[in-house]
């Protein structure tokens, strides 16, 4: 019997992680169709029209011809950093997903600390991103991985201190715990200042406009992706969507009662939320203009700061003491 149970254990997440990679590989897909369709249709284009029924294979189509492209690597760079580091992100964001519950009985880990182990591990996105702005031996990268490490400390701060604010709510930094205290009341409707604040620091984590400036397409050609090949900006553009349906989910589940809802199964009810923040995300970014660098960092010290930090001592004035 002991010998049986490691090996269920292992093909149950062996199954989960099978199962969740799917998932993302369909929101990815379809999310991908829906940013250019809604943004064209908000710039009175028509958007990818003619492959497939409205447009829906073009995704399809540029992702052949991406992998059908030349795959080449820069005579200076450092090989290993700049082909490792980009599998490593994509790999790295599919392992948070997998950290997070997506239902009451759907989850790949239950951690006590579930929600600080997840910005832990989110944490070293940027520094991952760094070593490959360097490693490409560009000076657009260099000046992207730059610009990494100084948004980092503009925005994790905020980021912490409203997540510190939701679990002295739910008093648990358990994720599930976290959920099931939003049962009387959405942490949205606690903590609104938290929320906004919490949005546009996800915004800079997950490197979407109008917070993109590791990329800056207008200022450094595609910033830390400047080098990467047709074949690797495939997993790059993966990589994009994969990190946006992971901070849909994580705003989801911390202000929007995470898979909460009647009549629907949790699962939909969660992935529902987290499509409605996707839309969100898309929506700012075809209405706002990039913001400049030293704007962000006034953004994130004198005001996020300040509004994280008020978020919290209104929730322990009002919730706790």
């Amino acid at each position: 019997m002991l010998l049986v149970t490691p090996a269920a254990g292992a093909l149950q997440i062996l199954a989960y992680a099978i199962a969740v990679t799917v998932l993302i590989l369909v929101y990815a897909y379809t999310f991908g169709w829906i940013e250019r369709k809604l943004i064209a249709k908000m710039q009175l284009r028509h958007g990818p029209t003619t492959t497939g029924k409205y447009g829906m294979l073009q995704n399809l189509a540029d992702f052949i011809k991406l992998l059908s492209k030349e795959h080449t690597v820069p005579r200076n760079a450092d090989k290993l950093l700049l082909l490792a580091s980009l599998p490593l992100l994509l790999s790295i964001s599919i392992f948070l997903i997998l950290l997070l519950p997506l239902s009451p009985s759907l989850s790949g880990a239950n951690l006590s600390l579930g929600l600080l182990a997840v910005f832990v591990v989110l944490s070293f996105m940027p520094l991952i991103i760094f070593v490959n702005g360097f490693g490409s031996s560009n000076k657009f990268a260099e000046i992207s991985a730059q610009r990494s490490m100084i948004m980092l400390l503009s925005y994790e701060i905020p980021l912490l201190l409203v997540i510190a604010s939701a679990a002295l709510l739910a008093n648990s930094y358990n994720i599930s715990g976290i959920v099931s205290s939003q049962s009387g009341r959405w942490f949205l409707i606690s903590m609104p200042i938290g929320f906004v604040a919490f949005f546009i620091a996800m915004l800079a984590e997950l490197e979407r406009s109008p917070l993109d400036l590791r990329e800056a397409d207008s200022e450094l050609i595609a910033g830390w992706l400047t080098d990467i090949s047709a074949p690797y900006y495939s997993l790059a553009l993966f990589l994009d969507y994969t990190r946006m349906f992971f901070g849909s989910l994580v705003i989801a589940i911390l202000f929007l009662g995470g898979w909460q809802g009647p009549v629907l199964p949790p699962l939909v009810w969660l992935l529902l939320k987290a499509a409605l923040i996707s839309l969100a995300v898309i929506v700012v970014r075809a209405t706002m203009v990039r913001m400049r660098l030293d704007r962000l960092l006034r953004l994130g010290w004198l005001a996020l700061l300040p509004l994280a930090l008020l978020n919290l001592i209104i929730t322990y004035i009002l919730f706790v003491a």
